[in-house]
Formats: C-alpha cells, sequence, structure tokens
C-alpha cells in the first residue's frame, strides 16, 4: 500500500524546503523527500535576489527595476515580480530576525572571503556590519590553521575593488587549535562554549582568549570580519560576547563549503518544517514513477532495496541542476533523469560550451522549461504531467552563477509551485 499525501516535495535543498512550507500554508498534508544531504550546507547562507542582468550588466543596485525586462522564459518572468516580491517577504517570515535587508528593495554589498563584493537582497545578521558600503575601516582576520580564508590577500582585493574605506588582514593564531585538518564546525564548538584553550602559559576561556589575541592588531578599525566560525548553537551570544570584550563591532565573511552560514539556515528552515507539520524523509531515492492520463500517480522509492510508492495529489520537483544530478548529462543527451521530463539543449556537444573558459556557457542555463504554472513543457509546448511542478535550480532559463540569482529563483519558484501544488489539491 502506498503512503500517501496531498503533496510530495522531491528535493531537500532551498528551493523544496520552500514550496513544502508553501503548501502547507494551505493545511495540506505536505512530505518532502530528499536523497542526499541538503545543498544549504554548502551554500554562503546569502540570498541573492538578483547581482547582474544576463547581459552581463551590474552589480545591479535595485534587482527589482529590472525583473520585468528578463527574456522569455527565465523564471522570473514566468512567476512574475509580484510573486518574487511575496516569496521573500514568505521568507522573511520564516528567517524571523535571523535575516536582514527586509528593510529595502536594494541589494547590499557583502564582502566575500575571496575578497570580492557580492550584491545580495537578504544576510544573516552576522554579516550585517560588514557590508561594503558602509565606509568604516576594517580588519579581517584568519587564521593559521584554516587556510579557507586568507584574510590579507581578501583585504588586498577588498581594498581593490573602491571600498570606501581602509581594509586590513592579518592572520593569526586560533585559541585551542593544535591541528591543521580541524574542522570549521571544532572552531564554532570552542566559541560556543566558551572551552578552556591552552595559551602557552595556562588555560583559559576561548572567548577572552581570541579577544586578547586579536586585539593586539587592532590599529583603530570600528569593525572586525572573521571567518565563518563565530559559533553555531550560541552564534548570537559568541558575536555579542567577543563585541563587547573588543569594543568594536564583528562580523562574519562568508565563504564557499563547508559553510555554518548554510548550515544554520538550514537547521532553520527545517525548524520551519516541524512546526509546519511537514513530514520529512531524508535519504531515500525515488527511483521510478507511474502515471496514466497525464498525471502521476506515484512515484517509487528505494528504502534499503525496498520499493515502496509514494502518492499525492500533486508533486514537486526540486531536485537540482547540473551540479546537484538534478538534470543530467550523457554524450549525446542533457535529460531529466526521474521523469524524463523534455530539457532543451544544443544537438551539437560542442555548442554546449564556449570557447573561452570564462565565457557564458549554454549549459549553465539547460533545465526544464515551465509554463507560468511551473509545470515542465514538452518540446512542442505541450505539459509532461497535469499535477507536476518545478522549482529552483532543475529549471532552465537562466544563468544563477552569472546573474547571482540561485537562491532569490529558488526562492520564488519554490513559494509559487508550493502554492499552486497547495491550491488545487481537492
Amino acid at each position: 500500500m502506498a503512503i500517501t499525501d496531498d503533496v510530495l516535495v522531491i528535493g531537500g535543498g532551498l528551493a523544496g524546503v520552500t514550496a513544502a512550507l508553501s503548501a502547507a500554508e494551505y493545511d495540506r498534508q505536505v512530505r518532502l523527500i530528499s536523497y542526499k544531504q541538503s545543498t544549504l550546507r554548502h551554500a554562503s547562507g546569502l540570498i541573492d535576489v538578483l547581482g547582474y542582468t544576463p547581459e552581463g550588466e551590474g552589480p545591479l543596485e535595485d534587482p527589482f527595476a529590472v525583473l520585468e525586462d528578463l527574456p522569455e522564459g527565465h523564471p522570473y518572468e514566468r512567476v512574475g515580480t509580484d510573486a518574487v516580491r511575496e516569496a521573500l517577504l514568505f521568507f522573511d517570515a520564516v528567517a524571523d530576525d535571523a535575516y536582514a535587508g527586509n528593510h529595502t528593495d536594494a541589494n547590499a554589498l557583502v564582502p566575500t572571503s575571496s575578497g570580492a563584493v557580492k550584491p545580495t537582497a537578504r544576510y544573516p545578521v552576522g554579516v550585517a556590519p560588514g557590508l561594503a558600503s558602509v565606509p568604516r575601516d576594517t580588519l579581517l582576520v584568519g587564521f593559521e590553521r584554516l587556510p579557507e580564508f586568507n584574510a590579507p590577500l581578501a583585504a588586498a582585493h577588498l581594498g581593490a575593488t573602491g571600498v570606501p574605506f581602509d581594509v586590513r588582514g592579518v592572520t593569526l593564531d586560533f585559541p585551542g587549535i593544535r591541528r591543521d585538518d580541524a574542522k570549521v564546525i571544532r572552531y564554532a564548538h570552542i566559541l560556543d562554549y566558551d572551552e578552556r584553550v591552552d595559551i602557552g602559559h595556562g588555560e583559559t576561556a576561548a572567548r577572552p582568549a581570541l579577544a586578547t589575541t586579536v586585539s593586539a592588531h587592532l590599529e583603530g578599525e570600528s569593525r572586525i570580519g572573521f571567518p565563518p566560525v563565530l559559533g553555531d548553537d550560541n552564534h548570537d551570544v559568541v558575536r555579542r560576547d567577543l563585541e563587547e570584550r573588543l569594543g568594536v563591532d564583528v562580523f562574519e565573511v562568508p565563504s564557499g563549503p563547508p559553510s555554518l552560514p548554510g548550515l544554520r539556515l538550514e537547521d532553520l528552515l527545517y525548524e520551519a518544517l516541524e512546526e509546519a507539520g511537514v513530514r520529512v524523509t531524508t535519504g531515500v531515492e525515488v527511483v521510478d514513477y507511474e502515471s496514466s492520463n497525464g498525471h502521476i500517480d506515484h512515484v517509487i522509492v528505494d528504502r534499503t532495496g525496498q520499493r515502496v510508492p509514494y502518492q499525492a495529489e500533486e508533486y514537486v520537483l526540486a531536485t537540482g541542476g547540473l551540479v546537484g544530478k538534478g538534470i543530467d548529462s550523457e554524450r549525446e543527451r542533457v535529460f531529466e533523469p526521474l521523469f524524463d521530463c523534455y530539457v532543451e539543449h544544443a544537438g551539437d556537444r560542442y555548442e554546449w560550451f564556449d570557447g573561452d573558459a570564462f565565457g557564458h556557457h549554454p549549459f549553465a542555463r539547460y533545465g526544464l522549461t515551465v509554463d507560468a504554472e511551473l509545470r515542465p513543457q514538452k518540446a512542442n509546448g505541450a505539459i509532461e504531467f497535469e499535477n507536476l511542478r518545478a522549482a529552483g535550480s532543475v529549471l532552465g532559463g537562466y544563468d544563477f552563477a552569472a546573474e547571482k540569482s540561485g537562491s532569490g529563483v529558488s526562492i520564488a519558484t519554490g513559494f509559487v509551485a508550493g502554492a499552486r501544488a497547495g491550491e488545487v489539491v481537492k
């Protein structure tokens, strides 16, 4: 007998979680299934709506000023500007006071670990004191055994971008870390619980030890940027404690995976799923499906070798793009592996790429073509399945990396796909 729900969301990243939360708003029985670990833990934790146009113009001050001009087929064109705005309000309500940026349509400019400046719409409150548009001299602090963040190099790059303040970088020993392979979660744990650490002439608590080490390098700067290791369970407490001890504002500089800001966002969203009553099934793969009369009847899940049917009235596909294998490729074709939905792409594989390694590669835009209801379409424009919608990077028609639009598209399309699915359940 099949496990039955009203709405089944396949995929546990930002798009899938948003779709499940959105569908649950309609008082439906919703289940989210995911196979791999959520991609949220590999993300920066920033919520980008649109940093650059598809033509590369930017960074954009106001992304909403150009949404109406995006080409037909872009995910934002499919859902419409009002839905993008509504989806952000939905995210704001879920994130509550953990995120900043909801007071304006304008992008904030956030320094990254490479020393670049990233236009973003929403950002963790622990990032807020470091905005690059604010003219306050800045000290960046990296740690000897944490090569992911080279503070002097990041400071040099940031200065070269023309930011309106002086910025320096120093590399210091982190109190209590002696191993080169210590994970970021270990740094965070030491600060979370203010562990006793050996400072060479006895032991002391970690936070005052770190503050003492850093304060010796302050030269009048009014804010200090650290790699994102300032606690996990007690992040706000750690940051405030360091600010009081150092007498300056403290912020985190977003970096690539593994990402504590991404893990914090994952925790926040999965707690919201639990509060909304969404059933979450993880570690299982959808391997097959049955359909009739243009509707998906049920999907088959591989549960430790057993084929278990999961049935719903409505389905949302949020399995990711080429990186996440929600879209896959072979030598001669690009395809969607679960429902075999149509993926438009050049017939000649040599046309999938640009000759310039840093150019605009067509494959970056490969994904599902959908209608305004986010239902995947066949090559002739017909609907693949009446009760299937798609959200997030499984969609085509945009280059999230070049546009800096990945999180925004996931939230907007997840919100709309979940809402439409919740609305039509009988």
